[in-house]
């Protein structure tokens, strides 16, 4: 069901076996096993998962290449819906454990916005990280590109990037390392440091020996058109021809919610098992939020993974249901 403002009440005394916090491509995939699996769930979504981003899956087996991530995450929505599991629009500010349950206080809506608190047995943390862009005065020249020739992973979009002139463009000196990872890939590579910090002379010197440029002078604007960025243009006026881009500036992660929980971290990133459990034993984490891989189909097969050992946990507690009829029959 749908949850929104006008029916939230009705919704608040229930105990859920889980939370789900985040209705990306992990998050769904773990409602839907749930649901399946006769317990009761709840997603909650902040909206705009970083697959809403993506343009064109490439690498998801038996889907066709041009398939858009938002076009996915709907399928996923319907899906989990179609098996009644519940799914509400908001913004997960804090989980406290209460012992036996854990206690999520959400913020509904932007505006007037109301704080419902709904409750669970089981969190799984699946609110995933956006990746930062570079930082325009016109954003929306960075999206005009984003998502397609100009990308933010290399893992995925590593082989469309081959043998063609690339723009690296980097956050911080540890990001240019992402150089030497790229050249993979392709060779041709000059990496754009934005302005934003000082690179050191050991740093320029291993740039240097591989043949690849490092221009400092900020961007003022991607050039392109039909989507597909072709250069950059320089705030002195250069410009700069490219044929592909990769974004590697860092990522925000969404998780400040567990803090109360003192779970382990390592780096960002939140130390999981292999079933995807936290620290604490009734915490699950999936997709970007854990240390990993960061792709769909890694958050798809966790998703899996953390619905289906909760459920054999709950099972475990609840004990076989017997055929109370027959047994009645045969007794009598």
């Amino acid at each position: 069901m749908q949850i929104s403002k006008q029916n939230l009440e009705e919704y608040q005394d229930k105990i859920y076996d889980v939370i789900v916090v985040g209705g990306g491509m992990g998050g769904l995939s773990a409602g839907i096993y749930l649901q399946r699996y006769n317990l009761s769930s709840l997603i909650i979504d902040k909206g705009k998962a970083r697959s809403f981003w993506m343009q064109e899956l490439h690498n998801y087996l038996g889907l066709p290449s041009d398939t858009p991530g938002r076009n996915l995450l709907k399928q996923g929505k319907d899906h989990y819906l179609s098996v009644d599991g519940d799914l509400l629009n908001g913004y997960v500010e804090e989980v406290i454990d209460e012992g036996e349950t854990f206690a999520v206080r959400v913020k509904v809506g932007r505006n007037q916005s109301l704080y419902p608190t709904f409750r669970a047995k089981y969190i799984v943390a699946a609110s995933g990280i956006i990746d930062n862009l570079v930082p325009l005065d016109d954003m929306k020249n960075v999206y005009e590109y984003a998502g397609y020739n100009l990308h933010v992973c290399m893992v995925c979009d590593g082989y469309e990037m081959t043998d063609k002139r690339a723009g690296l463009f980097v956050g911080s000196e540890n990001s240019i390392k992402m150089a030497f990872g790229l050249s993979w890939f392709t060779p041709k590579i000059t990496i754009f440091t934005h302005g934003l910090f000082e690179v050191s002379d050991e740093m320029r010197s291993k740039v240097a020996k591989m043949g690849y440029r490092i221009i400092e002078t900020p961007i003022a604007e991607f050039l392109g058109e039909n989507h597909q960025m072709n250069g950059v243009k320089l705030v002195d006026g250069t410009v700069v021809p490219l044929d592909t881009g990769l974004i590697s500036m860092g990522s925000h992660y969404h998780n400040t919610y567990l803090t109360s929980l003192n779970l382990e971290m390592q780096g960002q990133n939140l130390v999981t098992d292999k079933v995807g459990r936290t620290s604490h034993p009734r915490v699950f984490a999936i997709g970007d939020l854990k240390v990993g891989l960061n792709q769909v189909a890694i958050a798809v097969g966790d998703g899996a993974l953390a619905a289906t050992n909760i459920w054999k946990e709950i099972r475990q507690k609840t004990g076989p249901r017997p055929w109370v009829e027959n047994l009645e029959a045969v007794a009598s």
